[in-house]
């Protein structure tokens, strides 16, 4: 069965479906998608309602820090797409994800491509293929030179929770390469998208 989504930037007046998406526990384990807005010792003394705050806050001033996902009108996909600098943990020293060179980190051309979330009943019917095209889509119209995405090589089925990182497997089908290989089944993976 074909399955069709359409895509809209995560503004403030979409917070409601923002809310409705990740439910009452925020998706996955109370994250609330600001694992890498925040440091770790700060995200974790966070009550999940603070995290909810947190990132209804970050929705709200914008710009949009991702894509909603709609199907038949109901929000039922995120991704969080933006300026690596959106997301400074994904630019830290220590992790896999850090920018190939560090002024990276604040150029407003590089994107980062962090997270995906997909309601329970859509999972494993090959969408997120669909919601990687529409976030490669908004970032070349927001103007953005390359964008950067550090999957994961392998899940133990095509439903796994872990895969909010988005699988290796998508990325290659939408033409990213890998540009490091810092830690095993982690590749940092890159699309220019301008020349």
């Amino acid at each position: 069965m074909d399955t069709a989504l359409q895509f809209a930037p995560a503004t403030a007046d979409r917070w409601p479906d923002f809310e409705r998406l990740f439910g009452p526990q925020g998706a996955f384990c109370g994250c609330w998608c600001i694992a890498l807005r925040l440091p770790h010792a700060v995200r974790t003394r966070m009550s999940a309602g603070e995290r909810k705050d947190a990132m209804r806050r970050r929705i709200e001033a914008g710009p949009p820090p991702g894509l909603l996902g709609y199907h038949e009108g109901e929000p039922v996909a995120w991704v969080q797409v933006g300026p690596r600098s959106d997301v400074p943990q994904f630019n830290s020293p220590r992790t896999v994800s850090r920018p190939l060179q560090e002024s990276e980190a604040q150029d407003e051309s590089v994107w980062a491509l962090s997270c995906f979330f997909l309601s329970s009943p859509l999972r494993g019917k090959g969408l997120s293929h669909r919601m990687l095209a529409a976030a490669i889509a908004y970032a070349r119209a927001a103007g953005a030179r390359s964008r950067d995405a550090c999957p994961i090589d392998h899940a133990k089925q095509s439903k796994s929770v872990v895969l909010c990182i988005g699988s290796t497997t998508i990325f290659d089908a939408a033409g990213f390469e890998i540009v490091a290989r810092r830690k095993d089944g982690r590749p940092l993976m890159r699309l220019e998208l301008r020349q």
